[in-house]
């Protein structure tokens, strides 16, 4: 919740204060996606890497290592996790590249039949490329990633479809996910983490594996709270780095007059005008009110039986839909491409209730009406106070088609419970994912959805309430 701007009397009245008040309000929806992109640069970016020590003289040093993967290493469990609703089935490698200084090779390995993913966005957050089971194979290869403009020669190990990836931008952050069948199943993920590695293109040519990973300033906090100038001076760094594509270049130009885009001099003294200045605080609180509100309110989101769609993006980008690319990065940043990926949300029953754990619920999918994918399901429940997982009994925070022991109808459907106490029968607790006291909701997570996921002709069951 942002606090009110208070408008001096002598500035309500201003006849362009309504003008400068939504012109500020699109440059801050436009420019959101690169200040959560720095945001996340500085948080996600490890301050220290083995062999190498801190990047820094000391651990709250802003200096970073980019160009290296970091790995996830457990699954997350309740208390754990540092992002609202965690994912519970796969273990995330992490990783920013700069491309200033040219490509870089992406060693990877054979996978075998495991699903992974390696999603791609650049500073705008489109995620424009996506390496692993859906587009190049589970087989060991290399990725050629090249920063924009590059024509040099492309080594015959990237020549395939899906090896050589253009990226938009300077600085590329990538989100992968490698899925894990339970505990037992870790040590194989571990050895396929460790297999990745990042080279820069002409030490890969030459044979040297020395890695590429390299020092920068991330200049700021992540913690950082909202604050106008502070944005513009935030965004003004990344549009430097990250060059806007040729296309916005008339928005720009007309938002330079609230200061987006100037050098600091020039941005100093416009804010000196306590007018715009005071349209810029406006702007702020619009925006981030704008940005929180929830998902179906957004206007691309309708509950279908309980259930809201998957935000998804077009592709590999959101088109002119700034709203929505604000919007995700806000809410959801990181999220694939919809062809690899959706998640609908539930949070209330088929009567439009809310979600509570002094009831009990069934989801029944009936014969042949399971969630349609190519790669795996999961359903994870969260608490509804802060999205996180759910301490419980069994320990389990997610079930779905790899859920070892479900126990299926007589006619082949599947029904699972979802509660706060435990099931009466062996069946049932066989299928129960627990819930807590309060309020909750749930998250389907089908990865390489079938098309009929993504046009809506799939319906999920809503949840029935058993007992109040």
């Amino acid at each position: 919740m942002t606090d009110p701007v208070i408008t001096p009397p002598d500035i309500a009245d201003h006849p362009e204060l309504p003008y400068l008040r939504g012109l500020a309000l699109e440059a801050i929806i436009y420019a959101w996606p690169l200040y959560e992109m720095q945001r996340m640069r500085s948080a996600t970016s490890p301050r220290r890497i083995a062999g190498q020590g801190f990047a820094g003289d000391s651990p709250e040093s802003l200096l970073r290592w980019c160009n290296c993967f970091v790995h996830e290493r457990e699954l997350l469990r309740a208390g754990t996790s540092r992002v609202v609703m965690p994912n519970n089935d796969t273990l995330y490698a992490n990783a920013w590249f700069d491309l200033s200084e040219g490509p870089l090779v992406l060693d990877l390995p054979e996978t075998g039949s495991r699903y992974y993913v390696l999603g791609l966005l650049d500073f705008y957050t489109n995620p424009f490329g996506h390496v692993g089971t859906r587009t190049t194979g589970n087989g060991a290869g290399q990725v050629l990633l090249s920063p924009p403009g590059w024509r040099g020669d492309v080594p015959p190990e990237c020549r395939a479809p899906g090896r050589h990836l253009r990226s938009p931008t300077r600085w590329v952050w990538q989100i992968g996910r490698l899925l894990v069948d339970g505990a037992d199943d870790l040590a194989a993920v571990h050895a396929l983490q460790d297999a990745m590695s990042v080279h820069r293109l002409q030490d890969w040519q030459a044979g040297r594996r020395d890695g590429a990973a390299r020092r920068f300033d991330a200049r700021h906090e992540p913690r950082e709270p909202f604050e106008p100038a502070r944005f513009l001076a935030r965004v003004g760094e990344a549009l430097l780095e990250n060059p806007p594509p040729a296309g916005d270049a008339a928005l720009l130009a007309q938002w330079r007059r609230i200061g987006l885009g100037l050098a600091e001099a020039e941005r100093d003294a416009l804010l000196a005008r306590p007018l715009l200045a005071h349209a810029l605080a406006l702007a702020g609180a619009d925006a981030q009110r704008l940005l929180d509100m929830p998902a179906e309110r957004l206007g691309h989101d309708e509950r279908r039986h309980g259930w809201i769609p998957s935000m998804m993006t077009l592709g590999d980008g959101f088109g002119d839909d700034l709203l929505l690319r604000a919007f995700i990065a806000r809410q959801g940043i990181g999220a694939l491409a919809p062809q690899e990926a959706i998640y609908p949300r539930c949070d209330t029953d088929a009567q439009a209730r809310q979600l509570e754990g002094g009831s009990a619920y069934r989801l029944r999918f009936a014969p042949g009406q399971l969630p349609p994918v190519n790669a795996f399901w999961s359903l994870t429940l969260y608490d509804s106070r802060d999205k996180m997982l759910v301490d419980n009994v069994i320990d389990r925070y997610s079930i779905g088609d790899r859920t070892p022991g479900l126990v299926y109808d007589d006619d082949g459907g599947l029904t699972l419970h979802v509660q706060h106490l435990p099931p009466a029968t062996p069946a049932a607790r066989a299928n129960w994912l627990p819930a807590p006291e309060g309020e909750f909701f749930l998250c389907l997570r089908a990865y390489m959805p079938e098309p009929a996921m993504l046009d809506g002709s799939y319906r999920l069951p809503p949840p029935q309430r058993i007992t109040s």
